[in-house]
């Protein structure tokens, strides 16, 4: 089945109450084609619909395009009520699919955005018809009992905050990207923006406290919704050892290495993750996909 898009016109942001939390997301229809496919776009951790600003021009030449923040991020409200688990995250896509009348849709998550996408996959696969992870976040532990334990002391937010901006924004880019050509006055100052919002440290306080640890291998074996992920080999964030253990653990993945290519893949390769992922979405036989060396 296709997405069911509202027949009234959208400004591209937009807001939504989805389980009491309010969230912003944008909405770019397709409108030379009401009945293409839909793509939800789900960010990674620190991160905001911002890191997709050049897949969805290109998406949207042939898919209606959902970019979402999620609670705790972005936009989106910094609740004091909402569990900061990725199993709640993903939970919260379908519900957020519903509430949009969507009746499925593909998925595409950037690093911890990838983990939600999964958690969404199994916890309603069949409204999820297509997985596409981009650096996915994978095997990453709980944190530390004593960690959980610190973040109670008075004043922790503030030793969160000054681990979050130890390095400059510009610093954190570069780590990042491959090509530091990238790294611009406008990107700098828009993943900046998103951490001076009131609540953000509280609202990642909580995601360290509440944060399970990603899916163990009995849980990736039971997702049977195909996966395309695409990975960037000078990946210092995920390396690109967790792509092929994640191909080795999900039934139906194929995993694609560019060379010269960071963690923000989006930035860096755009033209060939859109070329890839339509793709996949169309079934196509021959999808490449790198050994390991």
């Amino acid at each position: 089945m296709q997405a069911e898009i509202h027949s009234h016109d959208f400004t591209p942001s937009c807001r939504v109450t989805v389980n009491g939390v309010n969230l912003h997301y944008e909405l770019y229809e397709n409108k030379a084609d009401r009945n293409a496919e839909t793509i939800i776009l789900i960010h990674g951790f620190l991160s905001s619909t911002l890191s997709f600003r050049k897949l969805i021009p290109l998406l949207t030449e042939k898919y209606h395009v959902y970019a979402l923040d999620l609670p705790g991020f972005g936009q989106s409200e910094k609740s004091r009520t909402f569990v900061y688990k990725l199993s709640n995250y993903g939970e919260l896509i379908i519900d957020f699919m519903e509430k949009l009348a969507i009746n499925q849709a593909i998925l595409i998550g950037h690093s911890m955005g990838g983990q939600v996408s999964l958690h969404a996959a199994k916890h309603c696969p069949k409204k999820i018809k297509r997985l596409i992870l981009l650096g996915c976040c994978g095997y990453v532990k709980r944190a530390s009992r004593s960690v959980i334990c610190c973040s109670y002391i008075p004043f922790f937010s503030w030793g969160m905050k000054t681990w979050v901006l130890r390095k400059n924004v510009k610093e954190n880019l570069l780590a990042v990207l491959h090509d530091s050509k990238l790294v611009t006055k406008e990107l700098i100052e828009g993943y900046r923006k998103p951490l001076t919002e009131e609540g953000f440290f509280h609202s990642l306080i909580r995601l360290l406290r509440q944060r399970e640890g990603d899916m163990e291998r009995k849980d990736l074996q039971s997702i049977q919704t195909p996966v395309l992920m695409i990975w960037g080999r000078e990946d210092k964030v995920m390396p690109v050892k967790t792509g092929y253990r994640l191909q080795h653990d999900l039934p139906d993945a194929k995993l694609i290495v560019y060379d010269d290519c960071g963690h923000l893949l989006m930035e860096e390769r755009p033209e060939d993750i859109v070329r890839e992922t339509v793709s996949f979405i169309n079934g196509d036989q021959h999808v490449p996909y790198s050994e390991p060396s």
